[in-house]
C-alpha cells in the first residue's frame, strides 16, 4: 500500500505525449540475453519522459517534471495499473539532441534477471512505446545525423570483434576514419566536376578551360590511387574483421587433436593413443597474431567400415571445403604413407582455393627426421615442424598461418586501428566509383564532350555517396541494420 500512496501522487494518468509528435518511441532490452548482475533497458523517442514519468518512482522527493537531463536517479520500477514495484534500479533521462539516437532517452538499469527485464520492458510498451527492430537505435543515430553510415555498421564489428586488432580497427572506423578518407575524394571529384559544368556553360572556351592533362594526372593521383588503395585495405580488413577458417586434416593418429589443444591451451578434445578417437568436428576460435581464426578438428581421414567413425570422416570432407587453409598434418615417426599421399592428393584435387600448410608433428620422438623429405613428396608445400605435445614450433606455425593468410609476417605491431579498412559492401561500391573515374579518364584522353564526362564524375560521386549513406537506398539500409542485435 506504501507504494500504491506514493504511485498515485505522481498523477500518472494525467501525463500526457508531447504535442506534435509523429516519431514512434521504441525500446529494447540492450543488454546480452542471460542472467547477470545489471540489465539495461534501453527507450528513444519522443514519448520517452512521458513513459519515465509514468514507471519510475524517485527514492527522494522528485517531482517528475524536474527529472535533470544526464543525471542518474535512484529508485522503483513500478507497474502504473497495480502500483506494485517491479525492482530497484537506477535511471537516467537524457534529452536530446545529447544522445546516442539524438532523440529523448532513458536508460533503466536493472537487476539482470531475464524475468525482471522481461516485466519492465512489457511495462514501456504497455505505456506507450514499441518493441525496437534489430539495430534500430543505430538506424536512428544514422538518419538523425550523429552518425554516418560507415560509422553505424562499424558499431556492428566493435561489438563482434574477437581480437583485439579487430577492434582497433573498428574503433578507427567508429572515429570518422574511412569518412574522411571518402569525403576527400569527394571533395576532389566535386571540384573536377566544377570544371566540366563551367566548360559546359561556356562551349566557345572549352579547350582553355579543360586542361586534359592536367585533370587526367589530378584524376590518377588525387583520385584513382586513393580508391585503389581503399580497395585494396577491404580484403585485410576482412581478415580481421572475419577471420578464417582452418581445417586439421590427416589420417588417424598423427596428433590433429593435441595440435588444438595446445593452439587452445586447453584440453577440449579427446586424446588417446588409439586411432580414430576423433569421431566428429571439433571448432573453436583462435587468436593467431591478432587474426580470429575457427580452428577445426576433424575426424582422421582413412578407409573404415565403422559407421559412426566414417559420418564422421564424411563431416571433415564438408568442413575442408568452407575451409580458406588446411593445416595438413604429419606424423614424423613414420615415412610417408601412401594414405598421407592419397589424401594430400585428394585435397588438391577437389579444392583449388584453400592454402596448405605442411605440419610435421612428433618431432620430439624423432629428431634426427629430415623435414624435406615430406614437403618434397608433397607438392613442395610449406612445411613446419612441431611438437603438440611439447609446445615446441607452435609460434613458429602460427607465424607460417598468418604469413599464407596476409602475404605478411606482421603481427600485432601492425595497427588496423590506424588505418582505414573498407567492408565488403563499401569494396564493391569503391570499385564502381573507379570503374566510372576510369571512363572518365579515357573520355579525357578521346576529348569526350564534357556533358558526358560530368555524367561519369556524378556516377562516381553517387557510389561514394552509397558508403558513407548520403544515396543509400531503403532496401540497402535495411539490410545493414538487420545483422544488428535488437537493442543496439
Amino acid at each position: 500500500m506504501k507504494f500504491i500512496k506514493k504511485v498515485d501522487s505522481l498523477s500518472l494518468s494525467g501525463q500526457t505525449p508531447p504535442a506534435g509528435s509523429s516519431e514512434e518511441t521504441i525500446a529494447a532490452i540492450a543488454t546480452p540475453p542471460g542472467p547477470g548482475g545489471i540489465g539495461i533497458i534501453r527507450i528513444s523517442g519522443p514519448l520517452s519522459l512521458h513513459i519515465f514519468q509514468k514507471i519510475f518512482l524517485p527514492r527522494h522527493k522528485t517531482k517528475p517534471q524536474d527529472y535533470e537531463s544526464h543525471r542518474m536517479y535512484y529508485g522503483w520500477i513500478i507497474d502504473p495499473d497495480s502500483g506494485s514495484p517491479v525492482d530497484e534500479v537506477l535511471a537516467v533521462f537524457m534529452r536530446a539532441p545529447n544522445t546516442y539516437t539524438r532523440e529523448d532517452v532513458v536508460e533503466i538499469q536493472c537487476h539482470g534477471s531475464y524475468l525482471v527485464l522481461q516485466e519492465i520492458l512489457n511495462i514501456i510498451t504497455a505505456s506507450g512505446a514499441r518493441l525496437a527492430e534489430p539495430g534500430e537505435f543505430t538506424k536512428r543515430a544514422f538518419l538523425n545525423g550523429r552518425l554516418d553510415l560507415t560509422q553505424a555498421e562499424t558499431v556492428v564489428d566493435l561489438i563482434g570483434a574477437r581480437t583485439n586488432e579487430a577492434r582497433s580497427m573498428a574503433v578507427g572506423q567508429l572515429q570518422g576514419r574511412l569518412y574522411e578518407k571518402v569525403s576527400s575524394i569527394q571533395e576532389k571529384l566535386v571540384a573536377m566536376r566544377a570544371i566540366m559544368e563551367v566548360a559546359i556553360d561556356f562551349p566557345e572556351d572549352e579547350t582553355d578551360i579543360l586542361d586534359h592533362a592536367d585533370l587526367k594526372k589530378q584524376l590518377k593521383d588525387e583520385i584513382e590511387e586513393p580508391l585503389i588503395e581503399l580497395i585494396a585495405r577491404a580484403d585485410e580488413g576482412k581478415i580481421f574483421r572475419e577471420g578464417i577458417s582452418a581445417v586439421i586434416l590427416g589420417r588417424p593418429n598423427v596428433g590433429k587433436s593435441s595440435l588444438l589443444n595446445t593452439l587452445l591451451e586447453e584440453d577440449r578434445a579427446l586424446v588417446t593413443p588409439v586411432p580414430g578417437t576423433t569421431r566428429d568436428t571439433i571448432e573453436e576460435f583462435v587468436n593467431i597474431k591478432g587474426m580470429p581464426v575457427r580452428i577445426v578438428d576433424t575426424a582422421g581421414i582413412r578407409h573404415t567400415n565403422e559407421t559412426v567413425e566414417e559420418m564422421g570422416i564424411q563431416r571433415a570432407r564438408a568442413k575442408l571445403a568452407d575451409a580458406e587453409l588446411v593445416l595438413f598434418m604429419l606424423d614424423a615417426t613414420e615415412p610417408l604413407a601412401e594414405e598421407d599421399r592419397a589424401l594430400y592428393s585428394s585435397v588438391k584435387e577437389n579444392s583449388k582455393k584453400q592454402k596448405m600448410l605442411l605440419v610435421l608433428n612428433k618431432i620430439d620422438i624423432a629428431p634426427g627426421v629430415s623435414p624435406e623429405q615430406y614437403s618434397t613428396a608433397l607438392g613442395n608445400e610449406p612445411l613446419v615442424s612441431i611438437s603438440a605435445k611439447e609446445h615446441t614450433g607452435i609460434l613458429e606455425l602460427k607465424d607460417m598461418v598468418f604469413s599464407l593468410i596476409t602475404g605478411s609476417r606482421k603481427g600485432p605491431g601492425w595497427d588496423p586501428g590506424a588505418a582505414v579498412v573498407p567492408n565488403v559492401r563499401h569494396k564493391g561500391a569503391l570499385k564502381k566509383g573507379l570503374e566510372a573515374c576510369r571512363r572518365v579518364e579515357k573520355g579525357l584522353e578521346a576529348d569526350v564532350s564534357p556533358d558526358l564526362l560530368a555524367i561519369d564524375l556524378q556516377s562516381a560521386l553517387g557510389y561514394l555517396g552509397d558508403i558513407v549513406g548520403e544515396t543509400t537506398t531503403e532496401d540497402v539500409l535495411d539490410m545493414i541494420f538487420e545483422q544488428f542485435c535488437i537493442g543496439k
